[in-house]
């Protein structure tokens, strides 16, 4: 008696499907599940896509109640009108970069790293300025850098919150030289931030850009509504729009 053949083609085993490509779309499926379930109880917040949680819009994070009414005060005030052209703009505009505006001995950058940095280590000189080493708690990522002035000193970067583009574009081409230099060294324009956040931010505004952190967005839009109407500098009607709605999400201490 002949035996039925159990080969698709003579001569050739059946085909079958590895198990290590099943196991990889497993693992990637259940990743996609992960992602979609955070996003709908709001954990991860991807630009541009809101989770519909309506709890997630309070997590941005809180600043005192009288920082916050001022901040919606100051924000009615701001001028609104469109980007003007970025003919003209170059970082010399505002100056040397990291003068010594208050005269204290030390660069801007230097200031900025000893006062956002945790036990900071200076390189050994009388006017203990440069900083040499140091902990970030960035802001805009929660993630901990260590920062070691050398090759990696990029690491951590000092972020002009008000980027001197937009600034220049809203309102800072008619500054005189001084008013612009003072702009670009101002403490409470600058954070030491995670670099390749700071470069992801470019020259981005509060329409185009958000902290990755949500928890610090209540801080970010209430520090650039109080620069911006400190300074004079208008916001365009889609930045204006976006304030408002995150100054109206923050929580009060």
């Amino acid at each position: 008696m002949l035996q039925r053949a159990t080969h698709g083609v003579r001569g050739r085993p059946r085909l079958r499907t590895p198990r290590l490509a099943l196991r990889l779309a497993g693992l990637v499926v259940g990743l996609l599940l992960v992602v979609a379930a955070s996003w709908l109880v709001g954990i991860v917040d991807p630009p541009g896509l809101a989770s519909p949680a309506p709890w997630a819009a309070s997590q941005i994070g809180h600043v005192p109640a009288a920082r916050l009414e001022a901040a919606k005060a100051d924000l009615a005030r701001i001028e609104v009108a469109g980007r003007a052209p970025k003919t003209g703009y170059a970082r010399e505009r505002f100056g040397p970069a990291w003068d010594d505006v208050d005269r204290n001995g030390c660069d801007t950058r230097n200031d900025i790293l000893a006062r956002d940095l945790l036990d900071v280590a200076f390189v050994s000189g009388p006017a203990r300025c440069m900083v040499a080493s140091g902990i970030l708690a960035d802001p805009y990522t929660t993630r901990s850098i260590e920062f070691r002035r050398g090759e990696r000193s990029s690491d951590v970067q000092i972020d002009h919150v008000v980027p001197l583009s937009d600034a220049w574009q809203k309102g800072a081409q008619q500054w005189t030289a001084e008013r612009r230099r003072e702009f670009a060294n101002d403490p409470a324009n600058l954070l030491a931030v995670d670099g390749p956040a700071n470069q992801e931010k470019g020259d981005g505004d509060l329409a185009t850009w958000l902290p990755p952190a949500k928890s610090f967005r209540c801080e970010y839009a209430v520090r650039i509504v109080e620069i911006k109407a400190a300074y004079g500098l208008r916001m365009t009607d889609e930045e204006r729009r976006r304030a408002g709605e995150l100054l109206g999400q923050c929580r009060t201490e």
